[in-house]
């Protein structure tokens, strides 16, 4: 990669991503609403209309199941269609088109049919109540044939943006909210974005933090949370190593696991809910990899299993972030 990097904000850099890889291939196209003219709400589409045109970057009606059965049939078709749903808490208004045909055809025509498409979306709390707020990155990965992204940095939204557009797999790529309006100069882990097309493979974790005490899984804006509270933390006598899991499907519990065997605690942390999700399937998975003895202690930090309030100190209480992070590390750290 060339040394010509800057600091992007995650809109810039997913609309930088979108546009280098529709310049690449003519077959990615974007459909959502709002994301022609107006370039997105979170201005994640911006000038890419203006760019390629009213065919390849299409405002759709507000009819998520028509517009993304549509996009199942144009990625059969041939085409790479990125299908924007607002917020992931829609999902449920065409969760018919995303789990019974983009997830299954390629399955059912045994190979036979490939599905290219992604969706992405926005996640994550901000204070906008029950029904805005979700990260439902759980729900996907316990559907099969779908990959599931959730990037933290601006670095990693371009990279791994441009890899699900080029899979041949359907993709849910679930950017979050906070992340979205978080300025491009505060981020702690990967603020600057090269300027050239690049790609970092799906299903590949990052530690992003080393630490010799305590190995804290995460992914999304709980890395920055995480990040945030870490040097206070060591001040505290406690060297935490924070491993970004970047997608749930794949699921790189090797690398978590690796660093267990050295600091010999885990603390998941996910914005998602606590139960039947990804906290209590990577826990699994690297007890069965390390074996009897081979964790001393573990923990889980996410949403209790109850709707995202609308009050703002509600939703904290109830929302991993800085403080509460900071907690349940201590209080992993302190168990003998």
């Amino acid at each position: 990669m060339s040394s010509a990097v800057r600091n992007l904000s995650i809109s810039q850099t997913v609309a930088e991503a979108i546009g280098l890889e529709m310049e690449r291939d003519e077959n990615v196209m974007v459909m959502g609403e709002d994301v022609g003219k107006i370039g997105g709400v979170f201005g994640a589409t911006r000038t890419l209309q203006k760019r390629f045109g009213d065919k390849r970057v299409r405002d759709t009606p507000i009819s998520e199941m028509a517009f993304t059965g549509m996009g199942v049939g144009l990625a059969m078709a041939g085409l790479r269609p990125i299908v924007e749903i607002m917020f992931v808490d829609f999902i449920g208004v065409c969760l018919e088109q995303v789990y019974n045909a983009m997830a299954k055809i390629p399955y059912m025509s045994g190979g036979n049919v490939r599905v290219p498409m992604v969706i992405k979306t926005a996640g994550g709390c901000i204070g906008s109540a029950a029904q805005h707020s979700q990260c439902l990155w759980g729900l996907f990965a316990h559907l099969p044939g779908m990959k599931v992204v959730a990037p933290s940095s601006p670095f990693d939204h371009k990279g791994l943006l441009s890899a699900a557009i080029r899979s041949d797999d359907p993709v849910v790529y679930i950017e979050h909210k906070a992340l979205l309006l978080k300025k491009a100069e505060t981020f702690l882990n990967g603020g600057h974005v090269p300027e050239e097309r690049y790609a970092i493979p799906l299903g590949k974790a990052k530690v992003v933090r080393e630490g010799s005490d305590l190995t804290l899984a995460t992914l999304s804006a709980s890395v920055e949370y995480a990040l945030e509270v870490s040097e206070d933390l060591a001040r505290e006598g406690i060297d935490l190593e924070i491993v970004d899991l970047r997608t749930v499907v794949p699921l790189d519990s090797e690398t978590v696991a690796a660093s267990v065997s050295k600091t010999g605690r885990l603390l998941v942390v996910d914005e998602d809910y606590l139960s039947f999700g990804l906290s209590g399937e990577l826990v699994t998975r690297v007890i069965e990899a390390l074996g009897p003895g081979g964790l001393k202690q573990v923990a889980r930090h996410a949403v209790p299993d109850v709707p995202i309030p609308a009050a703002l100190s509600l939703e904290e209480a109830v929302v991993p972030g800085p403080a509460s992070i900071a907690q349940a590390v201590r209080e992993l750290a302190a168990v003998s």
